[in-house]
């Protein structure tokens, strides 16, 4: 029998995990620089962490993996986590200070059950969580990062789509509905559902026609907040708030020169957003998002700490680079040849190495096997006290006498070939 993989799940292969660690080290990169730090959270988590709050989408809580985790006697229901914000919230609960300033990033797996398995059950992001900070200033904060990792990896146009939950939630606080029935329409309109509202309140009632009007919103200006407030607000008050909050992040975003575009159906996701909600896309294809969330943290018995943040989806982003990965301010890559037999030559063989390693750059021992394509050079040792240095395309020889001179030759070429780079990327 043929053995077989999960259902919906992938392996990794080698120039798959290149491209991985490529987007993954363009997103901590950024996340060192804006000076916030790393955290993991376990794989499992208790199932009453997602229910008890109403922190998800009856949709996505369908899909979770659950299973008793058995302790004598008794079990306790888990999950494999369904997404990264939760847990790191849960995490900020059980260590941090009250209303102390907490800022997170994380590379995490999540997984979601998909019916058929020929969609992926088990997705890798990159999330970001700004917790105790609840200011225009600290969204903004936020989409600057995510732009700045999508722009460093330069992988097309990059698309900004901005709507606010808090919105939503104002309009419908107004429609006399009971906390049930509010939360059972904001899960339906967040999943899509736009025709939700009519079937629930049927009727052109004011409250109708503004809800309506809002979720058809869309634009690239905030002339069209400001128009819709000057509208609405006298009639419903409630939404003056979220409406002023919504206009300044705009205000910051068109004063940095950031392009967007306000599109109030683009808000679909967990019901736990209170606030702004961004997505972005990348050649028309959702690659990630985020937004504000001041009311998750006190569902799940924590203070009332107002916090926001963001998920890069990192397996679309490593499927988007199209070609091998070949940095180009690395030395180039040596294989050491070695006699067996011979002690001095095996010492002076892993020296080197270890000189190239520390050097930055790639070497290996010639233990047999086809050497990798990156590898431009050869080292032969077994001619000791000298070093022969052959170059794989032009068969160029090179006889030194020591380990130093080696490495030189190896930083002329890094040099040169650098030098070639930057002169064609700035024709």
């Amino acid at each position: 029998m043929k053995m077989q993989r999960c259902k919906g799940f992938r392996d990794l292969l080698p120039e798959e995990m290149n491209k991985f660690r490529f987007v993954e080290a363009a997103f901590r990169n950024c996340c060192v620089k804006w000076c916030y730090q790393e955290i993991k959270t376990p794989t499992l988590e208790y199932l009453y962490l997602f229910t008890s709050t109403g922190t998800l989408t009856p949709s996505l809580l369908n899909k979770v993996y659950s299973f008793l985790d058995w302790d004598g006697w008794s079990g306790e229901r888990v999950v494999l986590r369904p997404e990264g914000t939760i847990p790191a919230t849960r995490l900020y609960i059980d260590t941090a200070k009250d209303g102390e300033l907490s800022k997170y990033y994380y590379v995490t797996n999540t997984f979601v059950f998909e019916e058929t398995g020929k969609r992926s059950r088990e997705k890798w992001q990159c999330g970001v969580e700004l917790i105790g900070a609840g200011s225009p200033l600290a969204d903004v904060e936020l989409i600057k990062m995510a732009l700045e990792v999508l722009q460093n990896l330069k992988l097309g146009d990059i698309e900004l789509k901005l709507s606010h939950a808090g919105l939503i939630r104002a309009l419908l606080s107004g429609l006399g509905l009971n906390h049930e029935e509010q939360t059972s329409l904001f899960d339906r309109i967040l999943d899509g559902d736009i025709d939700a509202l009519t079937k629930i309140k049927p009727g052109k009632t004011l409250v109708n026609k503004i809800i309506a009007a809002l979720l058809g919103l869309k634009g690239k200006s905030g002339g069209l907040l400001k128009n819709f407030k000057a509208l609405y607000t006298k009639e419903l008050p409630e939404i003056a708030a979220p409406l002023d909050d919504f206009i300044s992040i705009i205000d910051l975003l068109e004063g940095m020169g950031i392009k967007y575009q306000i599109d109030m159906n683009s808000g679909q996701g967990f019901e736990y957003y209170t606030g702004f909600v961004f997505h972005l896309s990348i050649n028309g294809e959702h690659v990630g998002g985020g937004g504000r969330y001041d009311a998750l943290i006190p569902l799940m018995s924590g203070n009332n700490v107002p916090a926001s943040g963001f998920a890069l989806y990192l397996d679309r982003l490593m499927n988007m680079i199209a070609t091998e990965l070949t940095p180009q301010d690395e030395l180039p890559g040596v294989l050491i040849k070695v006699t067996n037999n011979d002690s001095g030559a095996v010492k002076a063989g892993f020296n080197l190495a270890d000189l190239i390693h520390r050097s930055g750059g790639k070497a290996e021992m010639d233990i047999g096997g086809k050497p990798p394509a990156s590898f431009n050079w050869i080292a032969d040792m077994t001619k000791l006290p000298t070093f022969i240095l052959t170059h794989r395309a032009n068969r160029k020889k090179y006889e030194v006498n020591t380990i130093t001179e080696v490495l030189k030759i190896l930083q002329n070429e890094k040099t040169n070939k650098n030098r070639v780079t930057k002169r064609t990327s700035s024709r």
